[in-house]
């Protein structure tokens, strides 16, 4: 007998926080201030270490690059989130749940794999300083930006292909703010064993594999620095990891948390929307107030700025 696809769900209900009533128009202007957030502030993170010539190194190109991921990473859920409180616009067409799901899977592994290569580059500049030069070259760097989109869209797409071929007749609500891929699965009639696996798969290649080897690194990362005898060598290589080591333990701690954890609970949306707004939304001031050449660069292109106002004025 020929296969038929008994698919009959047209669009998914996303219930967001409809269990907070109360809540709806704090929340909406909770997101629309983090969204602004982080789109002004990674987009001048981009732009000035883009403009600065003091900032033309390979820590700072890795960190351009990930400004631009953030940027991506937020705009695929907060826009829906923000319709849905303030409009009670909470439903969402079939195949624009799949690209929205397929997007924010991508993009989240990729995110990972750039957290793992930025600390990889802290590893080379601080136990192969002599040959971090002639390593690192702009050719390198570019080479090595490409490799975690590469590794995102390469592996991100199997559990959202697999979960969006299954057959959906109903329930259509999915508990969250955006269309999840596990919550997808569960709302599914045809078995979805082999989703569930790819995910977990997908899950430990792009969440786990990278968080064993940022914390492999930061192990050698810190053998090696307290052997520095001096006092300010050893606080000078702390300070250019603990930016990106807190924006590590705050992406990863979020995610481990939802998706790898056994049990799912109330409070994976909240922890979902920590680290798909509220850390983006943080990330370019862990990356300012903790990184003293950002700062300065910021206050060099602020007073060239000033400058130049006043004098067409």
């Amino acid at each position: 007998m020929q296969d038929v696809n008994t698919t009959t769900v047209t669009e998914f209900v996303l219930l967001g926080f409809s269990n907070l009533p109360k809540l709806k128009n704090f929340m909406f202007c909770a997101v629309l201030m983090l969204y602004i957030i982080c789109l002004l502030g990674n987009i001048t993170i981009f732009l000035l270490v883009r403009t600065e010539s003091s900032l033309h190194t390979p820590m700072y190109f890795f960190i351009s690059i990930f400004t631009v991921l953030e940027i991506m990473y937020v705009s695929v859920t907060a826009p829906k989130l923000l319709a849905i409180l303030i409009q009670n616009d909470n439903t969402i067409l079939f195949y624009s749940c799949y690209v929205q799901s397929y997007a924010f899977n991508c993009l989240g592994q990729t995110e990972c794999f750039l957290l793992s290569l930025m600390v990889f580059d802290r590893y080379l500049a601080i136990n192969k300083p002599l040959r971090y030069s002639a390593i690192m070259n702009s050719r390198f760097c570019w080479k090595l930006s490409v490799l975690p989109w590469l590794l995102g869209f390469t592996i991100a797409p199997f559990p959202s292909v697999i979960t969006f071929q299954s057959d959906f007749c109903g329930p259509n609500e999915i508990n969250h703010f955006f269309c999840d891929s596990e919550q997808l699965s569960d709302l599914a009639c045809s078995d979805q064993t082999f989703g569930k696996l790819s995910s977990m798969v997908a899950c430990f290649t792009s969440i786990m594999l990278p968080f064993f080897s940022i914390v492999g690194f930061y192990v050698q990362i810190i053998y090696t620095v307290l052997k520095i005898k001096s006092k300010e060598s050893k606080t000078k290589a702390f300070s250019t990891c603990s930016s990106h080591l807190i924006v590590a333990c705050l992406f990863f701690g979020s995610g481990i948390m939802v998706y790898v954890k056994p049990k799912r609970s109330h409070l994976d949306k909240f922890c979902a929307l920590a680290f798909t707004l509220v850390i983006p939304a943080i990330n370019p001031f862990i990356y300012t107030f903790r990184n003293r050449e950002v700062k300065n660069a910021f206050r060099k292109v602020s007073r060239q700025i000033i400058m130049q106002f006043q004098q067409s004025n």
